[in-house]
């Protein structure tokens, strides 16, 4: 029996992020764009019962096989996957311009071709002779790597059709248009279309699918928001342009984990994973400097080393400067308050610098605790040994709270070689290879700050009793 469904009255829908509304605005109320709505007609919809594509088999005959991952032959790209790509699978990869995405894919689709599985590359933005130079040079030349710079989605399909490739890869997404669909490329009607035959494709033929997508100004990436939730996995490639390291961090995975990331390092002759990138965060000196503290982060499931560093400078300006790289600003003034007010250490008349090492951004809690002993360090000229670790999230009232895989951040850092650690009190047992010194509070923590620190006077550093 046919079921009819109707919408008595037109809506207006946004050209730019898809929004729909009752009556025509002037602007979008979701985008805020200005004059991008447009009126869609009502319809009428018929549903009726069709044919099917597959009869319908209990889950437990349903072959598994066809689900497997293939790894890519990138370790890193790999770990972020779940085990590498699945066929029939669609893999969003999203970052900043000139980021390196176009380098990153590149590199997997040489591999896959090299592994004996065709290879299509489909550029949207760059020539063939452009995409040609740069495979040279990242070493990326294969005969079962076929290279395509199209535009127009029928002859992206029709290369399909010719070729019949195991991997394909859009470079971008945002570049391909479809003459059956209104608007230019790159617009959230033209976007959603060609995502939607891409993805029909790669389920109907197995095809795995990689397309690239370019990021708005906050981040977000471009285009209907419905395109993250049609594709598999949405990856999110991240890094500074003044930093060789690039980070791919999972934030959509059906096939495997969503809180995973994996550690690049981009140079002219390409992209290498980075299988210990703890070494990037941390400085190379031998001796003891004040003003800095190691702490370990979580960036996923990954435990990393980073180094905090804080410089203190007296200043006779009317407002002290706060400057900050790589913390988050807002959390490091509350650090630096419950340094002065429960902790003790003046900061008034004092400019306070605090950085990272390596261009990491340590976002979470659990680096409070080093930042603040960093910044008394500086203060008073002491400086922590170079084997101590700090972990902990601090609160107003000057409590150190506990923060998630403790274990796995101690054990981290004692495979790094430090053998003393300062974190909060109740955190558990400590694994082999590294003493843990618990504390309740700040207070306690600056007192064991006094006791493993070595004092720095007139001459050089030397070792004060450790307690």
């Amino acid at each position: 029996m046919a079921v009819t469904s109707a919408r008595d009255r037109p809506t207006h829908r946004c050209a730019e992020c898809g929004a729909s509304v009752g009556k025509w605005l002037g602007q979008c109320p979701q985008c805020q764009a200005w004059g991008s709505l447009a009126e869609v007609g009502a319809t009428r919809v018929r549903l009726a019962a069709g044919p099917v594509s597959a009869p319908a088999r209990p889950i437990d005959q349903v072959d598994v096989e066809d689900a497997r991952a293939v790894p890519t032959g990138v370790a890193e790209l790999d770990r972020v996957l779940g085990g590498g790509l699945v066929p029939g699978a669609v893999v969003l990869l999203a970052g900043e311009p000139g980021v390196g995405k176009s380098t990153l894919t590149l590199e997997v689709a040489a591999r896959a071709a090299r592994a004996g599985s065709p290879t299509l590359y489909v550029t949207g933005e760059e020539s063939a002779a452009q995409v040609r130079l740069r495979a040279g040079r990242t070493g990326g030349l294969d005969p079962d790597l076929w290279l395509a710079a199209e535009t127009d989605l029928a002859a992206v399909l029709s290369h399909v059709d010719v070729i019949g490739p195991g991997l394909l890869v859009v470079d971008s997404v945002q570049t391909i248009a479809s003459t059956q669909v209104e608007g230019s490329a790159g617009g959230v009607t033209q976007v959603r279309a060609v995502a939607a035959a891409l993805i029909g494709l790669a389920k109907e033929r197995g095809i795995a699918t990689v397309l690239v997508g370019h990021v708005t100004k906050d981040g977000a990436i471009a285009g209907p928001r419905l395109l993250e939730h049609l594709v598999d996995v949405v990856l999110h490639f991240e890094g500074d342009r003044h930093s060789p390291l690039r980070i791919v961090r999972a934030v959509k995975n059906r096939f495997g984990p969503a809180d995973e990331v994996g550690c690049f390092t981009l140079a002219d002759t390409g992209i290498t994973g980075l299988a210990d990138p703890s070494g990037l965060f941390l400085s190379a000196r031998g001796t003891p400097v004040p003003g800095t503290c190691v702490t370990v982060a979580v960036e996923g499931r990954r435990p990393l080393l980073a180094e905090v560093q804080a410089l203190v400078a007296q200043t006779s300006a009317a407002n002290p400067r706060r400057a900050v790289s790589g913390l988050d600003s807002a959390r490091v003034a509350m650090v630096l308050a419950i340094v002065e007010r429960r902790g003790e250490v003046k900061l008034a008349g004092s400019d306070v610098y605090t950085a990272t090492v390596g261009g990491m951004r340590l976002l979470e809690p659990a680096a409070d605790l080093a930042v603040a002993l960093a910044v008394a360090s500086a203060v008073h000229d002491r400086a922590l040994p170079v084997d101590v670790v700090a972990i902990g999230e601090l609160g107003l009232s000057g409590e150190l709270r506990p923060v998630g895989g403790v274990q796995r951040r101690l054990t981290e850092a004692a495979r790094l070689g430090f053998s003393r650690a300062i974190v909060p009190a109740g955190s558990g047992p400590a694994p082999s290879g590294i003493r843990v010194l618990e504390v309740g509070d700040l207070s306690q923590a600056l007192q064991a700050l006094t006791n493993l620190a070595t004092l720095r006077s007139v001459g050089p550093c030397r070792p004060l009793n450790v307690v």
